[in-house]
C-alpha cells in the first residue's frame, strides 16, 4: 500500500494505524464516528477521529482520487470555499479502490439534514442563493463543476445566513477561463439536479407543501445570471461621476459577498469605462480585519457582526474615558472582557452545538429581542444567562459538531 499526504503531514501519523488493507465497509465500528449531519453519498464514506480531529474517508477509484486530491489542493491554496484534503491511500490489496482523506468541515451540515433533521424548516431560497454564490465563485476561478448540486455542497451557519462549500470535485475541471457556453451548461446541470433533490424531499414530505420544487429549481439560472452580471459587468459613466461610481460598485460587490481585486478605469472624452476584477477566494474583507485586530478566525458575516460589537465597545470606552482609545487597545479589551467570557459561558454539556462566533451572534440577537420586550437595553450578560438557560438547551443534541462528540467519547 502507498500513502500520499499533503505537507505538513504530522496529523496524518495517527491515521496510519488504521486498517487500510480492509474494505472501508468492513472497518470496526470502534474506529469510526457517526456524524448525524452527513448527507447521502454514491460512494462508501466513513468518518474517523485522530488527535481530536475528524476526517472523512471516501472510497473511489485511484484516478478519481488523484484528480480530486489535486483540485482540492489547488482550491484550498487559492482560498476557494471547499473541504480541505489531507491525502490518499492507494495500491490497496485485492485491487481495492483508493481512499481519499479530507478534513471534516466543523459545524457544517448537508442540505438533507437541514430539511429533515432537528433544524428542519430551512427555506430552499436561502440555500439556493448560497449555492449560486459558490457556483459563481468557482466559475470566476475557471472551474467547471460538472456536478453542482445540493448534495455535493455543505452548508455552514454564518451569523443568521449560510456559507456554501464544495465537498465533491470528482467531475470538476480546471480551465484558464470558462466560456459562456460552458458556464451555461454547468448551470443547466445544477438546475436539473437541484430540482430532482427538492422533488425527492417533497416525496418524503420534508418540503413545505407551498414550495414547488420545479419552480425553485427553474429560478436558479436567473439568480445565477443576475449575480454573474453584477460581479463581472463593465460600466460606462461620465468622467465627473467616477469618484462615487467606483466606490458604489466596490461596495455593491462587497455586499454580495465578494472581494475586489484589480480595478481598471479607462477615461476618454466620451466618459469613463470601469472594469472590476472580482476575487474568487472566500469573502474576507471583514475576516481579515477581525483577524488583524483579535486573531480570531471566523466566517465573513460573523466577522462583520463581531466587528460591529467591537466598535460599539470602543465607543463606550471612549465615552467613559472622555478621550480617544486606540483601535488595538479596544480590540484587546473587547476580546478579553467581552468575547471570550461570553463564548466560554456555554456549559460543558451544551458545548459544540454552535460555533463560538455563531453563539456570540445568537447572544447579540437574543439581547436585542429581550431589550425590545423590556423597553430598555438588558445588557450582554443578562442575554447570555437567558440564552444559555432557555434557548441553547432547545438546540438539538444532534447538531453537536463531531470533534466535540469525539472528545466526549
Amino acid at each position: 500500500m502507498r500513502y500520499l499526504f499533503r505537507p505538513p503531514a504530522a496529523e496524518a501519523a495517527g491515521l496510519l494505524a488504521l486498517p487500510w488493507h480492509q474494505p472501508l465497509e468492513e472497518w470496526d465500528e470502534d474506529l469510526l464516528l457517526e456524524v448525524p449531519q452527513r448527507g447521502i453519498s454514491r460512494h462508501v464514506v466513513r468518518f474517523t477521529v485522530s488527535e481530536g480531529r475528524v476526517y472523512a474517508l471516501k472510497e473511489i477509484s485511484e484516478p478519481l482520487a488523484r484528480h480530486e486530491y489535486a483540485l482540492l489542493t489547488e482550491f484550498e491554496g487559492e482560498g476557494l470555499p471547499s473541504v480541505s484534503v489531507l491525502g490518499i491511500c492507494f495500491d490497496r490489496p485485492d485491487d481495492q479502490q483508493a481512499i481519499l482523506v479530507t478534513r471534516y468541515l466543523e459545524y457544517s451540515m448537508s442540505y438533507r439534514y437541514l430539511f429533515s433533521g432537528p433544524r428542519a424548516g430551512q427555506a430552499p431560497d436561502q440555500l439556493l442563493d448560497t449555492l449560486v454564490q459558490l457556483l459563481v465563485r468557482l466559475h470566476l476561478a475557471g472551474v467547471y463543476w460538472g456536478d453542482c448540486s445540493l448534495s455535493n455542497t455543505l452548508f455552514r451557519p454564518d451569523a443568521g445566513t449560510y456559507t456554501a462549500y464544495l465537498v465533491d470535485a470528482e467531475t470538476a475541471e480546471r480551465h484558464g477561463s470558462l466560456s459562456p457556453r460552458k458556464r451555461a451548461y454547468d448551470v443547466e446541470l445544477a438546475r436539473e439536479r437541484v430540482g430532482a433533490e427538492l422533488m425527492d424531499l417533497a416525496a418524503g414530505e420534508l418540503l413545505p407543501a407551498e414550495i414547488d420544487p420545479i419552480e425553485v429549481a427553474n429560478a436558479l439560472p436567473g439568480r445565477y445570471e443576475a449575480l454573474w452580471d453584477e460581479v463581472t459587468r463593465e460600466e460606462v459613466f461620465r468622467a465627473d461621476e467616477q469618484a462615487y461610481r467606483v466606490a458604489e460598485r466596490v461596495q455593491r460587490i462587497n455586499e454580495l459577498g465578494f472581494d475586489v481585486g484589480e480595478i481598471e478605469l479607462v477615461t476618454s472624452a466620451e466618459g469613463a469605462r470601469l472594469r472590476v476584477e472580482t476575487r474568487v477566494a472566500e469573502p474576507g474583507q471583514h475576516r481579515r480585519e477581525l483577524g488583524r485586530l483579535t486573531g480570531l478566525q471566523v466566517q465573513e458575516n460573523q466577522a462583520l457582526r463581531l466587528l460591529n460589537d467591537l466598535r460599539s465597545f470602543r465607543a463606550y470606552l471612549e465615552q467613559r474615558r472622555g478621550e480617544p482609545v486606540p483601535e488595538t487597545v479596544a480590540a484587546h479589551r473587547w476580546l478579553t472582557e467581552v468575547y471570550l467570557p461570553v463564548v466560554t459561558a456555554v456549559p460543558p454539556e451544551l458545548a459544540g452545538r454552535l460555533e463560538p462566533a455563531e453563539f456570540f451572534h445568537e447572544v447579540l440577537e437574543h439581547r436585542w429581542f429581550l431589550s425590545e420586550r423590556a423597553g430598555f437595553d438588558v445588557g450582554t450578560w443578562a442575554a447570555v444567562r437567558s440564552y444559555v438557560q432557555y434557548v441553547l438547551p432547545r438546540t438539538p443534541r444532534e447538531v453537536t459538531t463531531p470533534s466535540v462528540i469525539a472528545a466526549r467519547s
